[in-house]
């Protein structure tokens, strides 16, 4: 019965993206070799906001849905290595509104949640660090914290 209502959560939420979403952002279900369409698995992106150290990038970005969605949060994945303090070594994203116990809440929506994102990649929350790195240079070398972030956007150019 849940997967139900996942589904279609999620189908409503892909109908509601096409019609309106920002600007450069991309979020859209999966699909299969077979052209099966699998409404758990989102591959997004997230452009680098204008006037930061990460704008010209465009982050690719996975979203994973469970079947308790939207009762717990999706997991939501750079890929592994992606720098920046709060993004595990395995690219998982440190957000509290990802937080099933903490922000989290049945109403936030995959825009709200990619828009949350792409604020967190220039607003680093330094009391919740995921990488040890990442979070070393933020709050320590502020110089060489940035070149990396220039360096990293420079790795995600768009892909159209």
């Amino acid at each position: 019965m849940s997967a139900g209502i996942a589904r279609s959560r999620l189908a409503e939420e892909r109908k509601a993206w096409r019609k309106n979403h920002p600007h450069g952002f991309v979020a859209r279900p999966e699909t299969a070799a077979d052209g099966s369409v699998n409404l758990m698995v989102w591959h997004c992106v997230i452009p680098g906001k204008e006037g930061t150290d990460w704008e010209g990038g465009f982050f690719p970005l996975t979203i994973h849905f469970s079947e308790d969605y939207p009762s717990k949060p999706p997991k939501c994945k750079f890929p592994p290595g992606f720098f920046h303090p709060n993004v595990y070594p395995s690219g998982t994203v440190c957000l509290s509104i990802l937080n099933e116990d903490y922000g989290w809440r049945p109403a936030i929506t995959v825009k709200q949640i990619l828009v949350g994102i792409q604020d967190l990649l220039d607003q680093p929350n330094a009391s919740d660090p995921a990488q040890t790195e990442g979070y070393q240079l933020f709050v320590s070398n502020t110089a060489e914290y940035r070149k990396r972030i220039q360096l990293q956007a420079q790795q995600y150019p768009p892909t159209l």
